[in-house]
């Protein structure tokens, strides 16, 4: 366990994560707003999580945690911090399967994860970004204090360009 909120538990992630991770990733809004890794098995997926999730614990000492209900121990989401090479300072990440969307369980646990980042961590500027379209998760940051800071593209690729928000206490 990580953190804990009022309804939810932020624990590590781990590889018996992986059938719920595949669930997420094929989300049609995963895909839409973070886009498609082409993760279709639970072996991809496990294999998807070790190398791009579980290695961010050891290189960073953070990284993105499961979400689950303290009421039911079912998982909802993940909410965290990422270090990517891209941007200088880590940054807050979440997303939730659809029926635990529109209910503030984003905002309550990326709410603990700031004030986790900034506090404990003491990580003096975090950063996080959206895709322009993403209008959900833009005001969502703006909820938590973030600042809009402009946008980037991502990776040099020709995917859209990410708007990128900071907070800082």
């Amino acid at each position: 366990m990580v953190l804990e909120t009022e309804r939810m538990s932020l624990r590590r992630l781990v590889s018996a994560d992986a059938p719920f991770i595949l669930a997420l990733l094929n989300d049609p809004d995963w895909i839409r707003y973070i886009g498609d890794r082409g993760v279709r098995s639970v072996e991809a997926a496990r294999d998807y999580l070790e190398a791009r999730m579980l290695s961010q614990y050891e290189k960073h000492g953070f990284g993105l945690w499961m979400v689950e209900s303290r009421a039911s121990s079912e998982p909802m989401g993940i909410c965290g911090l990422v270090k990517r090479d891209d941007l200088p300072e880590p940054d807050l990440g979440f997303a939730f399967m659809p029926g635990y969307r529109g209910k503030g369980h984003a905002y309550e646990s990326a709410l603990a994860v700031r004030d986790y980042a900034t506090g404990v961590l003491r990580i003096a500027r975090l950063l996080a970004i959206t895709t322009p379209v993403n209008d959900a998760s833009a005001r969502l940051l703006r909820k938590l204090g973030f600042v809009a800071q402009g946008r980037m593209s991502w990776s040099g690729d020709d995917k859209d360009p990410v708007d990128v928000y900071a907070f800082a206490p």
